[in-house]
């Protein structure tokens, strides 16, 4: 017995090497091919997200040149003391700012002196200040176009400073320079897991869709840069720029990386918590910034542990077996030699055949049990693999439902920015410019067919999923996805939730195109409006949801009352609907178990529509 023992310690310890080798090679293989998939789907995401960038810095470009033609502007850069005349000039660049959606205007003679501001009437107006220190106006004195981005001295907000020379008789006699937020970008970007970042050329973070990180480096910065960054005061009253604690661990092809960088205690709870990010960056064209995705690596950790989980356990089901068939193999060698011993037993003892004979049957009968027995564990051995199969198939259903959500919101939205641009060009007659989105566009129509063919294969059908959904956070999608398709910058829209986490149960995809519904149709009819003002109000009263969406219109005639809900009914002019919107929506609600009613708004004074739906609790339900 102990020589068998010592026998078998090699093997075992030769499965427990092969064990760990399987477990290392799966781990290593997994997480490999988790990275190149999120560094694959991550990639378009960045060239939108940089395109996005620079279509925001393009949208104010021409308009320090069309300001600087202004007369009266270009009278008051002769005549300073014209107190008149400046005042001319501060209502009309009030009035371009405001039309514009710019943060502020501002015209300053030579010396840099704020001469006009838009913002002439508040407390922190330019007028009087002197802005020679900043680079965007030592630029645009020489007669060049002047860039910067900064925190203001005088307004202490960040923004984006567009500059141009004004010029009269070839001399330089003065500059216009224009400000604008980039702040509503950060709001707009990232997703689960995802965080986006700008920073400058010595490292600075200016524009993050993660609070925490603004105004931190990526890099620790030498006395020089710090020297020449108070010259310019670029991020006065900014904080520190104290590092991220960002670190690169390793580098991929492609010129991605990955880091690790070091949260804050208050994010984990604990001091010194690190987290593992894929870092792809692109440079934002006409500039010297860097745009960068991180990308969180906990989830392709997480499959690698998963799948080196299963290798694991396959290797030792084979192990099992193996085993298994040794022991009945040595169950058969054992039966064969009991049987020799008896039948030279019986040749011995013939006398006692009788008495051996009854010996042979108890010791046949227990042979038996013992089979029965095995057999029993075989099954139970099939079934148990039967059931590892099934549950192997089951984690695979749910990794590709998870990817075919992360997979077609991404290419949804980009097909709509991408066609809403198309229309643009082909407007402006950039055809190549059109064509280009229109390939694009082809191509992620490809992707998304061949994402919907491989669900097919897996589910023919998918129930509505009623759960806790977060109703502020449902309408600010609703809202970034109309910002990205629809001129809504001149529309005042007000948002009120009450309470501030609101919950509604129901599903947030389909309230989400409620939504999108009833602020197209709040649009299309505050068109022409002196002052357009739509306003949401959501609010929780004896366990319902009540979302009201208001606007200043005409508001609903009264026989259009009875025809809200009926399909194709629509009284927008031909072309700009097919009056499908309030059907759906009511469609919608009703599978929601919850109601759509038109009315007056009390408030605005146009049409009101309201949607009442259950206020969620702690559990979820599927219809």
């Amino acid at each position: 017995m102990a020589e068998r023992a010592n026998r078998r310690w090699p093997a075992v310890l030769l499965f427990v090497l092969a064990l760990a080798g399987v477990v290392a090679a799966s781990y290593t293989l997994a997480q490999r091919l988790g990275i190149r998939s999120l560094r694959e789907s991550t990639s378009h995401r960045l060239d939108l997200y940089a395109a996005n960038l620079q279509a925001e810095m393009d949208r104010f470009e021409y308009l320090p040149p069309v300001v600087s033609l202004n007369e009266h502007l270009v009278a008051l850069l002769e005549r300073p003391a014209d107190h008149a005349r400046a005042d001319v000039v501060n209502h009309y660049l009030q009035t371009v700012a405001s039309r514009a959606g710019a943060s502020a205007i501002y015209v300053m003679d030579i010396h840099g002196l704020t001469l006009a501001a838009s913002n002439w009437q508040q407390s922190n107006s330019f007028v009087g200040t002197n802005f020679a220190y900043r680079p965007y106006f030592q630029e645009a004195a020489k007669g060049f176009p002047g860039r910067f981005y900064g925190v203001g001295t005088v307004s202490r907000e960040a923004g984006y400073y567009y500059a141009h020379s004004v010029v009269k008789d070839g001399r330089v006699i003065g500059v216009t320079a224009v400000k604008v937020s980039l702040e509503r970008l950060d709001q707009a970007w990232g997703h689960d897991g995802e965080k986006i970042v700008v920073a400058d050329s010595n490292g600075v973070v200016f524009l993050s869709s993660e609070p925490n990180w603004k105004y931190r480096t990526l890099r620790g910065l030498s006395d020089e840069t710090i020297g020449r960054l108070a010259a310019t005061r670029q991020y006065s009253e900014a904080g520190l720029l104290s590092p991220l604690g960002m670190r690169e661990k390793s580098v991929l092809e492609n010129g991605a990386t990955i880091v690790e960088v070091r949260a804050e205690p208050i994010e984990h709870q604990r001091s010194g918590a690190t987290t593992d990010f894929l870092v792809q960056q692109n440079r934002v064209p006409g500039t010297d910034w860097r745009l960068l995705v991180l990308s969180e690596l906990a989830p392709a950790q997480v499959s690698a542990r998963i799948t080196s989980a299963l290798a694991a356990l396959s290797l030792v089901l084979a192990a099992l077996l193996v085993l298994y068939f040794q022991q009945r193999r040595r169950f058969f060698a054992q039966t064969v030699a009991a049987r020799v011993a008896l039948q030279q037993a019986n040749d011995q003892l013939e006398r006692n055949v009788q008495e051996r004979t009854q010996a042979l049957s108890d010791a046949n009968l227990r042979l038996q049990d013992e089979i029965g027995e095995r057999k029993r564990v075989e099954e139970t051995l099939r079934a148990t693999l039967e059931d590892l199969v099934h549950t192997a198939r089951m984690a695979v259903l749910g990794q590709m439902s998870a990817g075919i959500t992360h997979e077609l919101n991404q290419p949804l939205a980009a097909l709509r920015t991408l066609s809403g641009n198309a229309v643009v060009f082909l407007e402006r007659g950039q055809q190549e410019q059109a064509a280009s989105n229109l390939r694009i566009i082809g191509q992620l129509t490809d992707h998304m067919g061949k994402i919907t063919s491989q669900l097919k294969k897996f589910a023919r059908k998918s129930a509505v999923e009623l759960r806790q959904v977060n109703v502020p956070a449902v309408v600010h999608d609703a809202m970034f996805l109309l910002r990205q398709s629809l001129p809504t910058a001149a529309i005042r829209i007000e948002q009120h939730f009450e309470p501030e986490d609101l919950s509604a149960l129901c599903d947030a995809n389909l309230l989400e195109q409620i939504l999108l519904n009833l602020l197209t149709n709040a649009i299309d009819a505050v068109e022409g409006t002196a002052r357009p003002h739509i306003l949401i109000h959501a609010w929780a009263e004896d366990g319902m949801a009540r979302i009201e969406v208001h606007d200043n219109g005409p508001g609903i005639a009264e026989h259009v009352s009875p025809h809200l809900f009926e399909p194709f009914y629509s009284t927008k002019e031909q072309g700009r609907g097919l009056g499908l919107g309030l059907a759906i929506s009511a469609d919608i609600v009703r599978k929601l178990s919850g109601t759509l009613t038109p009315g007056r708004s009390a408030t605005l004074g146009g049409a009101l529509f309201t949607i009442q739906l259950k206020a969620a609790e702690l559990e979820t339900a599927h219809v």
